[in-house]
């Protein structure tokens, strides 16, 4: 079944673009019908329009509180025919009336190994701290800050000494990879989720998915073809 999906952003959209690619390739089963931004300069709006997906940006300067301002957005993402969200780079916290409109229904990608490393600078953090692994990690929306459910994760070495852009310019190579991948298990009805952890289910016709094999990282749940 076609996943229809809305996507949330605030600034490049990035992941917009991964989502956006891997639909057009076939390798994802859904359909982008609107692309919300709380910022009118976010360039994810461009990446919307250039490919032709409904968009809208909505100030939050607009609205008197943010259960409002969450109001207008599920408004405006059932009207557009969505029914499950994608936070892809979305700098806002969700209210409790969001997420109960979308229950089980709203992911996220956040660029370190959950639940180490939350919030804005998670890669930064990450080599701040000396790690020798980091990644990014999808995962189902609470309401507490990148605290959900962990669908998938991605994990990279870190090299010693390296700039902080080669480090996230790494671990954006496979959030591109792995939030594709972890709704498109969404849109197939695979994501079981019991208490805190979530199972990706054998795909409906019984078959095997054909797998990707790991490159200089670890992705687990693995990959399967198309990403």
């Amino acid at each position: 079944m076609t996943l229809q999906l809305a996507v949330l952003a605030s600034g490049n959209g990035s992941n917009l673009q991964a989502i956006l690619d891997r639909i057009a390739s076939g390798a994802l089963d859904a359909k982008v019908c609107l692309v919300l931004c709380n910022k009118p300069e976010a360039r994810a709006l461009e990446r919307a329009r250039a490919a032709g997906v409904a968009h809208v940006a909505l100030s939050p300067a607009d609205y008197p509180d943010r259960e409002a301002f969450d109001a207008a957005m599920v408004a405006a993402i059932r009207a557009h025919g969505a029914d499950a969200v994608a936070l892809a780079g979305y700098m806002r916290l969700l209210t409790p009336g969001f997420l109960a409109a979308f229950a089980g229904r709203v992911v996220n990608i956040h660029p370190a190994l959950l639940p180490s490393f939350p919030g804005l600078r998670g890669a930064a953090d990450a080599q701040a701290y000396g790690v020798t692994l980091a990644g990014c990690t999808v995962h189902f929306v609470d309401e507490q800050m990148d605290h959900g459910s962990v669908i998938v994760q991605a994990a990279v070495p870190v090299n010693a000494g390296e700039p902080l852009d080669d480090l996230k310019a790494r671990i954006h190579a496979l959030e591109h990879r792995i939030y594709p991948q972890a709704l498109q298990w969404l849109a197939e009805g695979r994501l079981c989720v019991e208490g805190r952890v979530v199972r990706v289910l054998p795909r409906s016709d019984g078959k095997a998915a054909p797998g990707v094999p790991d490159g200089p990282w670890l992705v687990w749940p693995p990959l399967e073809q198309g990403f």
